[in-house]
């Protein structure tokens, strides 16, 4: 096939967000880099990269393909392409949405999320959709807020180091999204250890495939249908099993208006 005409901005590609066991995400993302050449782009254009600075690699003009979370997305990354949402098979999961996990220790006796409150919330990230928002948005429902429900909330930097300060019993509750928890509890399943689920959010979309605003029209397409037969063609189900993908639907940004919070209270 001859190669896409090259727009030199465009270098990288990444599915940095649930690497929770390296060698499985390297392997899917090598196969897609590959599919992608064969699709007609270049190898310049399909540099597998692990960006350290993940809002800055999502801004990037050179962005060919990367997966974000929908939180940013509707607040920070306004002029990025969305191009879909691989499906999860995790448990709460449902063809392209999946849903937070509510996660306290076993010990305590408080069996609700009602039953925390006055006590100490702790996030991933204020940029998370799964660890902050939710907690935004059902707080907001409630006609609350994070720091009205809630005496203290801290920001850990992310859902493993979440998961430890409930163990180290540094912090009360948490929020961690199904897919996440599937990947740690099947990998690394002392990161739970002593940990329960209590409840769970509603569905929302989950994370997007998101491209540089410098993507045309037909290269949209064409990471389209390469992402459907990566995850359709048996083939690859060694790799995609491992990191509980189960199929890919094209999505637009507006799937993801929902996320936009009403309220933005900050501890």
């Amino acid at each position: 096939m001859n190669s896409i005409r090259l727009n030199r901005n465009l270098r990288v590609i990444s599915l940095p967000m649930y690497d929770v066991w390296h060698p499985a995400t390297l392997a899917l993302t090598g196969e897609l880099a590959r599919r992608l050449q064969r699709r007609g782009f270049t190898e310049q254009q399909t540099r597998v990269v692990w960006p350290d600075d993940l809002v800055g690699h999502w801004q990037s003009q050179e962005l060919l393909l990367s997966q974000t979370c929908g939180y940013p997305l509707v607040t920070l990354l306004d002029s990025v392409r969305t191009i879909g949402c691989f499906h999860y098979t995790a448990a709460g999961c449902q063809d392209y949405r999946y849903r937070s996990l509510y996660v306290v220790r076993d010990t305590d006796r408080q069996r609700t999320v009602a039953d925390f409150f006055g006590q100490r919330l702790v996030c991933n990230s204020a940029d998370s959709q799964s660890g902050y928002n939710v907690w935004v948005r059902r707080l907001t429902e409630q006609r609350s807020s994070i720091t009205e429900f809630f005496s203290e909330v801290h920001f850990s930097g992310g859902h493993r180091q979440s998961l430890m300060a409930l163990q180290q019993q540094t912090a009360d509750i948490t929020a961690v999204d199904c897919v996440s928890l599937a990947l740690f509890s099947h990998y690394h399943p002392q990161w739970l250890h002593g940990l329960s689920v209590i409840e769970q959010s509603p569905l929302t979309p989950g994370l997007p495939l998101i491209a540089s605003a410098q993507v045309t029209d037909q290269q949209v397409q064409l990471l389209r249908q390469t992402l459907t037969e990566l995850v359709a063609d048996p083939l690859n189900q060694p790799l995609c099993a491992p990191l509980f993908i189960g199929g890919f639907s094209e999505i637009s940004r507006e799937a993801y208006q929902g996320l936009i919070p009403t309220d933005r209270s900050l501890p």
